[in-house]
């Protein structure tokens, strides 16, 4: 099937990058009826979805962890270098914390299990699209049982009511130039804030502040 280099209206423009052809075939067959979202190619491995992501400029990357060659972490990390703006939705098979940690510290948007419901999957590409930092509950409860063995948890009342806001449009999948529009700061207000933040509550980056403010009730 033909790949497109072209916009379509506001479709949602998806790269697939999977090393088994079978499932990047069963991926396209669904999203290919999905009316707001289009396949523009697809990659075998992370260094072909580096050159594919950096020549057709999706909007979403669907992106496997393990893959011979260079892996999705890494091709993950070398986007991030290049400050390529797709979204990378993580879909894979692998439920380690070793390898859902690493993802998303490299920059991934959300992550998913293949035996994900293929309307789940559609949603899913849909809100990282939007901006939002997507996890299926079993991911989050990984990432949570990780906050639980840290040596030291911040009290919500440690935060400034200033910095409670912030933290609740981080875990609403906010960048730090949109945090500073909606609540009408400078960014470098709002990154030290978030510095603040992390430091005050003894986290280590977004993920886990967004993670901490679902379990303390700041964000739903």
């Amino acid at each position: 099937m033909a790949e497109s280099t072209g916009r379509s209206g506001s479709r949602i423009r998806v790269l697939l990058v999977d090393d088994h052809q079978v499932v990047r075939r069963g991926l396209r067959t669904f999203l290919e009826v999905q009316e707001d979202i289009e396949v523009v190619g697809e990659a075998s491995d992370g260094e072909e979805g580096i050159a594919r992501a950096e020549e057709l400029r999706p909007d979403v990357i669907l992106m496997d962890v393990k893959m011979p060659g260079t892996d999705g972490i890494e091709a993950l990390r070398r986007l991030r270098e290049l400050a390529n703006p797709a979204r990378v939705l993580i879909v894979t098979s692998f439920t380690e914390q070793r390898t859902v940690v690493p993802a998303l510290r490299a920059g991934a948007a959300g992550y998913v299990y293949k035996d994900i419901d293929p309307d789940a999957l559609a949603g899913a590409i849909r809100s990282v699209h939007a901006g939002h930092v997507l996890l299926q509950p079993e991911v989050a409860e990984v990432l949570l049982a990780q906050e639980e063995q840290s040596p030291a948890a911040g009290r919500p009342g440690a935060l400034t009511d200033r910095e409670r806001e912030v933290l609740g449009l981080i875990a609403d999948g906010r960048s730090n130039r949109e945090i500073a529009r909606a609540l009408v700061l400078s960014e470098k207000t709002v990154k030290t804030h978030v510095s603040n933040i992390l430091m005050k509550l003894d986290l280590s980056d977004r993920t886990q502040a967004a993670l901490w403010a679902v379990r303390h009730g700041i964000t739903d």
